[in-house]
């Protein structure tokens, strides 16, 4: 229980100095970058690389499917349980650092659109 608490205090700073970053160098990058984190393949939709998009959450899905499938047929499945997930958070932000550097290369924006309440993105 500590642990989950502490994982979620450093979660929290860095994302608040993450933030605090963004505002002073107004730059929407972050939010492919953060989308592709909690949903592997978020990102590169809202950076248009479909193709991408889809072999990040299937990678995902077969990593969480077959790990876990793995890890029920070992002996020592305690143990191999926490493994699955730190293998999914390793590759989630993979896939966020990815979509956080194409966005940032291509320029990334989100805003209002002008002639009503929408939301567009440029690149």
């Amino acid at each position: 229980m500590r642990t989950i608490i502490v994982a979620l205090c450093v979660g929290v700073i860095l994302l608040v100095s993450t933030v605090g970053a963004v505002a002073q160098t107004n730059n929407d990058a972050w939010i492919p970058g953060l989308a592709s984190f909690v949903i592997p393949g978020l990102g590169q939709v809202l950076n248009d690389q479909i193709d991408k998009a889809i072999l990040h959450f299937g990678v995902a899905v077969v990593l969480n499917v077959g790990g876990y499938y793995v890890a029920a047929l070992l002996p020592f499945s305690y143990f191999s349980y926490p493994l699955v997930g730190l293998i999914h958070l390793g590759w989630a932000a993979y896939s966020g650092l990815d979509a956080y550097g194409v966005a940032k290369d291509t320029g990334f924006r989100l805003g209002l659109v002008e002639d009503g309440i929408g939301f567009a993105f440029s690149f």
